[in-house]
């Protein structure tokens, strides 16, 4: 399944560098490929900016609308699992989800900000929220922020990189999305090991 999702991330991505993509076009492409691989939507929608194939404003737009909607998906997934028993099977298979549960039951805020840095555990975190009943502002308030931090943090850092006057110069600014993509990488395994280490910490307390 995460190879389908990674060659259709591909297919997108290449598909939006094509010559005369229309804005609108533009726009729906960076909002999908959000729905499949957020962080290389963030950089590809950086690096279309630096290109001038479209204004900054709207590539952190679709950027943003792709995250939100995505997110808010998760949630309205997790609140279907409450009735059906497939979803439900399918979201606590998963040995992450348990200690997820336990952890949106202490810090609701906390979690859901610390997660949506780490791929691996924001789909399970974001659902269990709506199986939980977290409440929709709440969730809402969260994830907004998060999103708003990591998306300005690394859209801006490599809007700024492939800006660069070195860049321009030896026009090289398709280099941004694979060191993009590796430094996001290097990045959410940073994440998760300060998050995994809270966890064993705050287990080892309880003990």
């Amino acid at each position: 399944m995460g190879e389908v999702i990674t060659d259709f991330a591909t297919t997108i991505e290449a598909w939006l560098f094509q010559d005369n993509m229309s804005l609108t076009m533009l726009f729906i492409g960076i909002v999908l490929l959000a729905y499949l691989l957020e962080d290389l939507a963030i950089v590809t929608a950086a690096t279309l900016a630096v290109e001038k194939a479209m204004p900054t404003s709207l590539a952190l737009t679709a950027i943003f609308v792709g995250i939100i909607t995505g997110d808010f998906g998760l949630y309205f997934i997790g609140k279907t699992a409450q009735k059906v028993r497939l979803f439900r099977y399918r979201l606590f298979r998963h040995s992450l989800a348990r200690m997820m549960k336990r952890r949106l039951h202490k810090q609701v805020f906390f979690t859901l900000f610390i997660v949506r840095f780490i791929p691996g555990l924001r789909t399970v975190g974001f659902t269990l929220s709506g199986f939980l009943d977290v409440p929709k502002t709440k969730f809402f308030f969260t994830v907004v922020t998060a999103t708003g931090l990591w998306t300005i943090l690394v859209f801006g850092s490599f809007f700024q990189l492939g800006t660069a006057q070195w860049f321009q110069d030896n026009q090289i600014s398709w280099l941004l999305i694979p060191l993009g993509f590796c430094l996001i990488l290097l990045l959410n395994k940073l994440v998760i090991k300060v998050f995994f280490k809270g966890c064993r910490d705050a287990h080892d307390s309880t003990r």
